[in-house]
C-alpha cells in the first residue's frame, strides 16, 4: 500500500510526445503534493512540475507550456503529458508524494516524501 508506479516512459523522436501515468498502490490511500521529477546523466534531480490536492501546479521554467501535470485522485492517478519533446528532456523521470495516507480500519498512517522506481525517457532521432 502506498506505493508509486509510474508507465508510460520510452523513445520517442524530437518534437514528439509522451505521456507518464503514476500509481498510488492500494485502496485507502489518499495523497498530497504530488509531482515529477528528472534526472539526466551526470545531472541532478530537478522538479519537473507539481500539483497540489486543491489543483495548484507549478512547472520548471524549460517545460512550462509543453509539459502539463493532472491528477484523478479518485483513481489515484498522476500523469505528466510531455509534448514538443527535446532530447534536453531525456532523462529518468520519477514520481513522487510528499505524503501518502494509509487507512487500515479506525487508523491512519503516513508516509512522507515517497518516491518511484523511475522511467526513462529518451529523446532521439
Amino acid at each position: 500500500q502506498g506505493q508509486l508506479v509510474e508507465s508510460g516512459g520510452g523513445l520517442v523522436q524530437p518534437g514528439g510526445s509522451l505521456r507518464l501515468s503514476c500509481e498510488v498502490s492500494g485502496s485507502n490511500v489518499a495523497m498530497d503534493g504530488m509531482g515529477w521529477y528528472r534526472q539526466a546523466p551526470g545531472k541532478e534531480r530537478e522538479l519537473v512540475a507539481k500539483i497540489t490536492n486543491g489543483g495548484s501546479t507549478n512547472y520548471l521554467d524549460s517545460v512550462r507550456g509543453r509539459f502539463a501535470i493532472s491528477s484523478d485522485n479518485a483513481k489515484r492517478m498522476i500523469y505528466l503529458q510531455m509534448n514538443s519533446l527535446t532530447p534536453d528532456d531525456t532523462a529518468v523521470y520519477y514520481c513522487h508524494a510528499d505524503q501518502i495516507k494509509i487507512r487500515i480500519g479506525p487508523a491512519s498512517f503516513y508516509d512522507y516524501d515517497v518516491w518511484g522506481q523511475g522511467t526513462q525517457v529518451t529523446v532521439s532521432s
